[in-house]
């Protein structure tokens, strides 16, 4: 198993002490062997794994938290594990079990809020920069409170990630239909979402009804209660898009056409990530090329015709 670890987490490694590098050095080897090792931080997707500091000189407590991917683990933090007083009574001794859960919950929280919030910022710094009608599409960032409300509306809890990337831009008004993600998708509005969510979940309940006389193999799943759209094929076009998985905290694919949903194997994290590093440096460009008609982000898988002769490919891509 692959294990990476960012620059950020090594600079925060070699400002907490002489041997928290090492410590990690040590952690990066066992999770290479045993991925699963962590326990769940109370985020989706994050695990985390807790160091004894009296275990490495030089080293505090640490809390190490990790994304588990089919094939490679990434850390995403390091942190100093938060400090708890022994307690005479158990009563005391919960407390304080609780108090560092919400701890390490919180953490893995500020450090998801950080990713979404540097890679976004990558993203539209290039637009403003590069593409400027498609940076004049996206809206801005909606309100604690309204992302709270889409919570009520759907009945679940809306992943850190993505009230992250909401509270910094509340959709893509694109520009003829067409977003500035691959593929020429768009981030989806709250009130879009909500009315998609429910159009589906109404499917569902349909096939639920028509399942129970089906045979369980021949048996069809529309939708899923944890699965929240983010990402449509288009401004106004629900045929295909992301979704993101409330209780894994991964993304995958609906399509209204006769291919099933489809694990994505990304965060929202890795995926505009990515997308930050696409367009920073094109020869990375795994999945999608991007390029440019004017001032507008266009994506080289969805060409439409007459657009070929003025697309023009970044450089390097």
């Amino acid at each position: 198993m692959n294990v990476e670890i960012s620059p950020h987490v090594r600079d925060t490694a070699s400002q907490l002490g002489a041997g928290v590098a090492y410590a990690l050095k040590v952690v990066a080897g066992q999770l290479a062997d045993d991925p699963d090792m962590g326990q769940p931080s109370g985020l989706p997707g994050v695990l985390t794994v807790m160091v004894d500091g009296d275990l490495f000189e030089d080293c505090p407590a640490l809390a190490i938290g990790y994304i588990r991917e089919p094939d490679r683990v990434e850390i995403r933090y390091v942190n100093p594990a938060p400090s708890a007083e022994p307690s005479e009574h158990a009563a005391d001794d919960h407390s304080q079990d609780h108090d560092h859960g919400e701890s390490q919950e919180q953490l893995a929280g500020e450090v998801i809020d950080r990713e979404i919030a540097d890679a976004w910022q990558r993203i539209t710094a290039w637009l403003q920069h590069s593409a400027p009608g498609s940076y004049a599409a996206l809206r801005v960032g909606v309100s604690p409170a309204a992302v709270t409300a889409v919570e009520r509306d759907l009945g679940i809890q809306i992943p850190v990630a993505l009230r992250a990337w909401w509270l910094l831009a509340g959709g893509d008004d694109g520009v003829n239909g067409a977003g500035c993600l691959p593929g020429n998708q768009a981030l989806m509005t709250p009130d879009a979402v909500v009315d998609f969510y429910r159009q589906q979940m109404d499917s569902q309940a349909h096939q639920d009804t028509l399942n129970a006389r089906r045979p369980e193999y021949d048996r069809i799943t529309v939708w899923k209660a944890a699965w929240i759209p983010v990402v449509s094929f288009g401004v106004a076009d629900r045929t295909s898009g992301l979704y993101v998985d409330a209780s894994t905290g991964y993304l995958g694919s609906w399509s209204r056409y006769n291919e099933g949903p489809g694990d994505e194997l990304d965060t929202l994290a890795t995926y505009l990530e990515e997308v930050a590093d696409t367009l920073q440096a094109p020869a990375l460009a795994t999945r999608d090329k991007p390029g440019l008609i004017g001032g507008v982000l266009v994506w080289g898988s969805r060409l439409e015709h007459g657009q070929e002769d003025r697309w023009r490919p970044l450089a390097g891509g």
